[in-house]
């Protein structure tokens, strides 16, 4: 998913941080016209772009997520999910990622197929995984990183309980003392 530049990029942080204003501010159920209002845009020009609040705010918790906790590339796995989950950590941290990730989850629908921007941060996930793979190193699935990494941070904030700071290091310690001790099978070589 490429970024859109100038008045598309303003428009785009204008309406999310209008919706994280007005979540934070409680008002949970704020319609588009509400939202656009605060942002100073035309509500057309947000049905146009996201369509439902829904989206939108999907929208804006993913790239909210991308930009503090993006996929680094320090040349092994361990320093790459510790980076990448200090950044989840602060986000979690952060009373908007809160608030974020608390809307996020209610808007999603019950057996609903993960949208774009979902797969897309789980598509940033498996890259990691696949460049540390080619490396040699043991590595654990896109599914390992979400149940020992990403779901108890998440869970803290969803039940209200801290982030203490360095949860995150120790759940990504936890991941890869779990890991077995020879690297992944290459499939590509068929082996």
């Amino acid at each position: 998913m490429t970024r859109p530049g100038g008045r598309s990029a303003r428009v785009r942080d204008a309406v999310h941080e209008a919706v994280v204003e007005l979540l934070a501010a409680g008002e949970i159920d704020a319609a588009i016209p509400k939202i656009a209002e605060r942002a100073g845009v035309n509500p057309t020009s947000v049905y146009r772009r996201w369509g439902t609040r829904d989206h939108l705010i999907l929208d804006a918790a993913v790239t909210r997520l991308r930009a503090t906790s993006p996929i680094p590339d320090t040349g092994s796995l361990r320093g790459d999910l510790l980076g990448w989950a200090e950044g989840v950590e602060a986000s979690m941290r952060d009373r908007h990622g809160q608030i974020l990730l608390r809307a996020l989850v209610a808007t999603l629908a019950p057996g609903e197929e993960p949208l774009e921007y979902l797969r897309a941060r789980g598509d940033d996930l498996q890259a990691m995984i696949d460049a540390a793979a080619s490396r040699g190193e043991p590595v654990p699935s896109v599914d390992d990183v979400l149940d020992y990494v990403l779901a108890p941070l998440y869970l803290r904030v969803l039940f209200r309980r801290p982030v203490e700071p360095g949860t995150g290091a120790q759940l990504v310690e936890r991941l890869l003392t779990a890991l077995p001790a020879d690297p992944a099978p290459d499939v590509r070589r068929g082996g």
